[in-house]
């Protein structure tokens, strides 16, 4: 391994390493607990290292964000994979994107909530959140309807979907009727 391929590998490492360090703060603390200093102390680098890096904390929300995607949109083809039948998958589509956003507040946040720099629905969108968003539209576009534009369909499912995560982890809906909102979200959205 020449040298120039080491000092890469390395910048690499550290930067999984700030991505992972401000993902964790986020989840245990909040957004608000993330900062250049607090991360430089958590990764035993200075400032300027993690400037090397990311020019600030919108950069590096950015970043959560895009690891985020990336493994939502795993999570759902995995679900979807597994589901027999085009309602099956709808449900577990919901259920998974649900309960991602539950277990992962502070990454979903970044993905959704916060500014982290990044385009959506755009040629420059980038490519973690165009498979995100694909992820959904390949099971939801088979059951959008006659004359649906499957896209549309999608983007207002995902939004009834953002709406429940959001509101329900606000407090503004009990957690304990998801599962009735999810039946009722399938039953008067999809075409099945």
């Amino acid at each position: 391994m020449s040298v120039q391929e080491r000092k890469q590998r390395e910048r690499a490492e550290r930067e999984r390493l700030i991505v992972a360090t401000a993902r964790e703060l986020a989840e245990q603390q909040g957004w608000d607990a993330v900062t250049t200093r607090r991360l430089a102390e958590r990764i035993e680098y200075s400032q300027p290292v993690l400037y090397s890096h990311f020019r600030g904390k919108r950069e590096i929300i950015g970043a959560v964000a895009l690891e985020g995607a990336a493994e939502m949109a795993t999570a759902l083809r995995a679900a979807a994979s597994v589901a027999d039948g085009p309602r099956a998958r709808v449900t577990a589509l919901a259920r998974t994107y649900l309960d991602f956003a539950a277990r992962n507040p502070a990454v979903y946040d970044a993905m959704f909530q916060l500014d982290g720099g990044l385009a959506f629905a755009k040629e420059e969108t980038p490519q973690p959140l165009k498979d995100a968003f694909a992820a959904l539209l390949d099971s939801l576009g088979e059951v959008a309807g006659d004359g649906v534009h499957p896209g549309r369909f999608t983007e207002v499912f995902w939004a009834a979907l953002h709406g429940l995560a959001t509101l329900t982890r606000a407090g503004r809906m009990p957690p304990e009727d998801t599962e009735q909102r999810v039946e009722l979200l399938v039953d008067r959205l999809a075409v099945l």
